[in-house]
């Protein structure tokens, strides 16, 4: 891999940016639609950039070969369930505080990677990462501001769904010889043949009246956060690594933190403020001590 230049952290910088606004978005969409709905209409726009970079580039989509099975869990464990529980989540939390809350996904996967994957055992400088990572979590859940009896469930469901993030990471393993936009492009494929009728038979979206806010920021939802942002991964991955890609961690939940206070006014305490830096730090402690190629047990 080359060393990265200026246009490389610019487009990680971009990456990290529309994976961020994805959270303020998700909250305007929930004015209006129903979670499984939010699901159904993300994927499905999500799907019309990568299939037309697939077409561009004349890769095959194997979406119905051999490989099926991996492709449809990795749709429904790493997209459905995790975009619905989100979806679910923040209709009565804050957005900057569901982007905190899926910042922990780097210390999940590395609890997960120990059991699951080889040459990724747990050591003393990810022990720390791990410590300060869930310290900063704790330490949010007292945010009586933020999280109450009330919204505790919701909060819950987030965190949950940034462990299916993990999962389905994990699953990939087993298809990561595939080129990445054939794989983006049939787990996007699973996920909308498995949605789809549950939002059509649940939530009945023909039903719904929705503003034009809400329906805006689903269609950037599809397009940006879940296709777009996939290549742009892609391109990272390719010319500069795993490791460089990785950085996007430590910016998100900064970014989501400061979207959600720009777009929807959304309260930034101290608490936030405290708990993101411990978060961050224990990401970077995870990171610092390594990224290796790595291959399911």
């Amino acid at each position: 891999m080359r060393s990265p230049d200026t246009k490389d952290y610019f487009i990680l910088v971009t990456l990290s940016l529309i994976w961020a606004s994805a959270f303020f978005n998700i909250k305007i969409a929930t004015y209006s639609y129903g979670p499984i709905t939010i699901v159904f209409l993300r994927i499905f726009f999500g799907m019309i950039p990568v299939l037309i970079l697939c077409f561009y580039k004349k890769i095959k989509i194997e979406v119905f070969s051999k490989d099926w099975k991996w492709f449809a869990a990795i749709g429904i464990i790493n997209l459905v369930i995790p975009f619905f529980l989100i979806s679910v989540g923040v209709q009565k939390v804050q957005s900057n505080l569901a982007a905190v809350l899926m910042s922990t996904t780097p210390i999940s996967a590395t609890i997960l990677a120990h059991f699951f994957v080889d040459k990724e055992k747990i050591n003393f400088i990810k022990i720390v990462g791990i410590f300060l990572g869930f310290s900063g979590i704790l330490y949010l859940f007292s945010d009586n501001l933020l999280i109450n009896d009330d919204n505790l469930f919701s909060a819950l469901m987030i965190l949950l769904g940034s462990t299916f993030y993990v999962i389905g990471g994990i699953l990939t393993l087993k298809i990561s010889h595939k080129k990445n936009e054939n794989v983006t492009a049939s787990i996007l494929i699973w996920g909308f043949i498995f949605i789809c009728p549950i939002s059509l038979l649940i939530e009945k979206p023909w039903n719904l009246s929705p503003s034009m806010e809400s329906t805006l920021s689903l269609i950037y939802l599809g397009i940006f956060p879940t296709g777009v942002a996939w290549l742009l991964r892609f391109i990272i991955l390719k010319k500069n690594g795993l490791v460089f890609q990785s950085q996007v961690a430590y910016l998100i939940p900064i970014f989501g933190v400061f979207l959600g206070y720009i777009f929807l006014n959304e309260a930034i305490t101290s608490k936030v403020l405290f708990s993101l830096i411990a978060i961050v730090l224990g990401i970077y402690c995870v990171k610092r001590s390594g990224d290796k190629k790595v291959e399911l047990i």
